[in-house]
């Protein structure tokens, strides 16, 4: 595949375009996962992570695969395993006989785009080594910081099903991604889409021959985080983010509500969001569209609301409806 090379700087509404056009890129492979594409698009704006709730079968990896392609990023894959240890993650020191010294191996961290897949199979030791690299975005190795590429982003998978064997991520830790994106089953008719390609002769380990080409490279990146951390938010917007975040500490059927972090993530998913759909200011109605992907994961249900069929997304649609929106 040929690699990207914008010529000279881009302006804000060039990259806007060419973000634009990577959703279409990604569509040449991937079928109905637009609320998908537009997550870790916003998360690549924002610096942030994701976390991808989703059945086997569902076209996480290839999403991945697929998005760095169009953006000309690298990625790595790792299936996370029960006996995976932090330096397979990481890297680690391996003794080279020949010099007699020993060596840093790095690992499949560093990279643009890192596919952690099944985060909540592998045991606490291991998730925390990650979690350390995306929050410090370094790795330190004999006491001396090693910086991980720019962009970095992980995409973090776990399957809503299967439990047995499982280290589910504490609060804590899920605090840490900045949107959790619940990748659905697609529509009869997606399905049928994704089966006449196939049928055609699609092949998802080639991806040039599915016609995947860059049409966004970092300076495109960088002009667009630059744009989108410029986007105005008045005090009223602001009011209305820290008024959906209070109102989930109160409610009685949450036993743990969104945190400051939670507020400030939300004012960047919106803002991020804001500048995608050609504006340069926030409206409430950006606010509303990121609330449930920014603030699902931070908030935890009551055990007897979980027994009544409640549900994060449902309580948030809750607070959402309730809290007084700003004119």
């Amino acid at each position: 595949m040929t690699a990207f090379t914008p010529q000279g700087a881009p302006s804000a509404e060039q990259a806007r375009q060419a973000l634009g056009a990577v959703r279409h890129e990604v569509a040449k492979a991937v079928v109905g996962q637009d609320e998908t594409v537009t997550g870790l698009v916003v998360a690549l704006l924002c610096r942030g992570h994701v976390l991808m709730e989703g059945v086997p079968g569902v076209a996480k990896t290839l999403l991945v695969r697929t998005l760095s392609a169009a953006l000309a990023l690298d990625h790595k894959r790792t299936q996370f395993t029960p006996d995976l240890m932090p330096g397979d993650v990481t890297g680690s020191m391996v003794y080279d006989a020949r010099t007699a010294q020993f060596e840093f191996h790095h690992g499949p961290v560093f990279t643009n785009l890192f596919l952690a897949d099944e985060i909540n199979r592998t045991p606490p030791k291991t998730q925390a080594a990650l979690l350390e690299a995306m929050e410090e975005r370094q790795v330190t190795v004999a006491g001396e910081p090693l910086l991980l590429p720019d962009p970095f982003v992980v995409a973090a998978t776990q399957n809503p099903v299967e439990y047995e064997g499982t280290y589910p991520l504490p609060e804590a830790q899920l605090d840490r991604f900045l949107l959790k994106l619940v990748v659905h089953l697609p529509e009869r008719d997606d399905e049928v889409g994704v089966l006449a390609r196939h049928a055609a002769g699609f092949d998802p380990s080639d991806l040039e021959a599915a016609g995947v080409r860059p049409v966004a490279g970092p300076a495109e990146l960088a002009a667009a985080r630059a744009a989108a951390a410029s986007v105005r938010v008045s005090q009223e917007v602001l009011g209305y983010i820290v008024d959906l975040c209070r109102a989930t500490r109160q409610s009685p059927s949450l036993q743990l509500g969104a945190s400051p972090r939670g507020a400030t993530a939300l004012l960047r998913t919106s803002r991020a969001w804001a500048w995608l759909s050609g504006r340069d200011y926030v409206t409430p109605d950006d606010v509303k569209a990121l609330a449930r992907a920014t603030l699902r994961h931070r908030v935890a249900l009551r055990p007897e609301a979980e027994l009544e069929g409640a549900t994060a997304d449902g309580v948030l649609d809750g607070v959402l409806a309730a809290v007084p929106v700003p004119r």
